[in-house]
C-alpha cells in the first residue's frame, strides 16, 4: 500500500472555511508567521485533523528531527512535519482550517496538490499564507504587504493598508500555493509581514496584533487580541528605554527614522549597510 502524503483522523464539516497556513523556515522573521497560526489555535482553541507525512516533504540531513534524552534513555523523537486544525466559529462566520508547519524542502507541486485536494473535501473558500521578513522599520511600524489573486481581494487589503509587492527573486513556498490555487480557482491571499531586523530574539507583539486583526478582517471571524495588544505595550516600553540608554540603538533608529521621512521604502533599505552589525535584543534585556 502506497503510504499517504497527509494523514486524515476525520474531515471535519465546516462551513465556508479560510485556510490560514503559517510556516517555519525561510519566510518567518521573529516567527511571526508560525507565530500567528499558533495563537489562533490557542486563542480559538483549534482541534487538530490531520497532519503531513514528513518522508514526502522533508530532507531530515535539512530539517533535523529533534530528541528528547534522558539518562541514556530516548524520551521523543519529533521529525519536521505540520498539523491541520479546525475550528467552528459563531453562526454568523467563517470557520477557519489552520495550517502549522515546517516550510517543505521536496515535492512543492506535491504538497500543494495534496493540500487542495484536502481543500477541496474541506469546501475552503479562501486560502491565506502567512510570511514574515527582516527589514530596515521603525520597532513602531505595523508594516503588512501582499498579493491577491483577483482585483477584489486586492481593494480590501488596500482598504487596510496592506502595500501591494513588487519583487524580484528566491521564493518560498507561498508561491507554489498562491501559483496553483489561483489555477484552482480559489481565491489567495500571502500576507508579509515586515520585522525590524535588529528585534532578533523577542516576539513583535504589535505585529502579531496587527495581522491578526487583518486576518479577521478578510477571514470574516472574531478574535479577541487584547492580550496581544497588553504585551506589545510593555515590551515597546521595554525597546524604548534601550533605544534611549544604548547609543548604538539610538543612532540607528534615527538613521531609520531620516530615511522614513524621505518618504520611500527603498530609501529606508539603502539607509542601513548591508554589513552593518545585526544587534540581537536579547543581549539588551534584562533577565527576568
Amino acid at each position: 500500500m502506497t503510504p499517504r502524503a497527509i494523514y486524515t483522523e476525520e474531515i471535519p464539516r465546516l462551513k465556508k472555511p479560510v485556510l490560514i497556513a503559517g510556516f517555519g523556515g525561510w519566510g518567518n522573521a521573529l516567527n511571526v508567521s508560525r507565530g500567528m497560526t499558533s495563537y489562533l489555535v490557542r486563542q480559538l482553541n483549534a482541534k487538530p485533523f490531520a497532519t503531513l507525512n514528513p518522508d514526502y516533504f522533508y530532507r531530515f540531513d535539512e530539517t533535523r528531527p529533534t530528541v528528547s534524552i534522558k539518562d541514556g534513555a530516548l524520551q521523543s523523537f519529533s521529525p519536521a512535519g505540520g498539523s491541520f486544525y479546525a475550528v467552528r466559529t459563531g453562526p454568523d462566520e467563517r470557520d477557519l482550517v489552520i495550517l502549522i508547519a515546517d516550510e517543505p524542502n521536496l515535492r512543492w507541486f506535491r504538497f500543494v496538490e495534496e493540500l487542495f485536494s484536502l481543500c477541496r473535501k474541506l469546501a475552503v473558500e479562501i486560502v491565506i499564507t502567512l510570511g514574515s521578513m527582516y527589514d530596515s522599520v521603525l520597532p513602531s511600524d505595523r508594516i503588512i504587504s501582499g498579493i491577491a489573486s483577483d482585483k477584489d481581494l486586492l481593494a480590501k487589503l488596500k482598504h487596510k493598508n496592506v502595500n501591494p509587492i513588487f519583487y524580484e527573486g528566491p521564493s518560498a513556498i507561498h508561491s507554489v500555493v498562491q501559483s496553483e490555487g489561483q489555477k484552482e480557482g480559489y481565491q489567495c491571499i500571502s500576507l508579509w509581514s515586515h520585522c525590524p531586523y535588529y528585534l532578533q530574539g523577542t516576539t513583535h507583539y504589535g505585529l502579531l496584533s496587527h495581522l491578526g486583526a487583518l486576518l479577521a478582517f478578510l477571514g470574516d471571524f472574531q478574535l479577541d487580541l487584547q492580550d496581544l495588544d497588553r504585551s506589545w505595550k510593555e515590551l515597546h516600553e521595554q525597546i524604548q528605554k534601550l533605544i534611549e540608554s544604548k547609543p548604538e540603538l539610538r543612532d540607528m533608529i534615527a538613521k531609520l527614522r531620516r530615511a522614513k521621512l524621505r518618504g520611500s521604502w527603498e530609501s529606508m533599505k539603502a539607509s542601513t549597510d548591508k554589513d552593518e552589525k545585526v544587534i540581537d535584543i536579547k543581549n539588551f534585556l534584562e533577565p527576568k
